[in-house]
């Protein structure tokens, strides 16, 4: 409702408003990459391999991109309290990007290996990419960092969104 109000009242297209927002507040590229049916013994080698790296991590440079930190984060419920460990693995990186590797056994067949990257633009120049290629180099990292295609036996994920 909030955004209808928002269209309402400037009367422009959706495209002119956030070319708008961007060009004010710079542009938060984000993509999520789904890895489905991974084998579920493959998927638990490549988070256990991910977190034997996670300390020696900090400090180290890929590309142009330095890693400021690396966790196994956890979910505190504001009701009741309770604690999830082990909901992902986050890489952070000095720049404010960061990487996020979540795993599910939701599917119906074997594992789903879920990446998550994003990435702050704030060059106007720089608005107009394909979130893919703009992430394209944190997208290589991430497979680099955790061997996503040989461990999964994939080339390419199964769903971008």
């Amino acid at each position: 409702m909030f955004w209808l109000n928002i269209l309402a009242v400037k009367q422009q297209p959706v495209e002119q408003l956030m070319r708008s927002h961007w060009q004010t507040f710079g542009r938060n590229y984000y993509s999520r990459h789904d890895y489905e049916g991974v084998n579920s013994d493959r998927a638990n080698t490549l988070v256990t391999q991910l977190r034997t790296a996670m300390p020696t991590l900090k400090g180290r440079k890929f590309g142009l991109r330095e890693v400021a930190y690396s966790d196994d984060f956890s979910y505190t419920d504001p009701i009741d309290g309770s604690v999830s460990d082990k909901q992902g693995i986050r890489i952070g990186f000095t720049d404010g990007a960061r990487i996020i590797y979540r795993l599910s056994g939701t599917g119906t067949q074997g594992a789903t290996l879920r990446l998550y990257v994003e990435s702050y633009e704030a060059d106007v120049a720089q608005h107009n990419q394909d979130p893919q290629d703009a992430l394209g180099d944190l997208i290589a990292i991430a497979d680099e960092v955790a061997h996503i295609h040989s461990l999964t036996g994939m080339d390419t994920p199964t769903v971008i969104t």
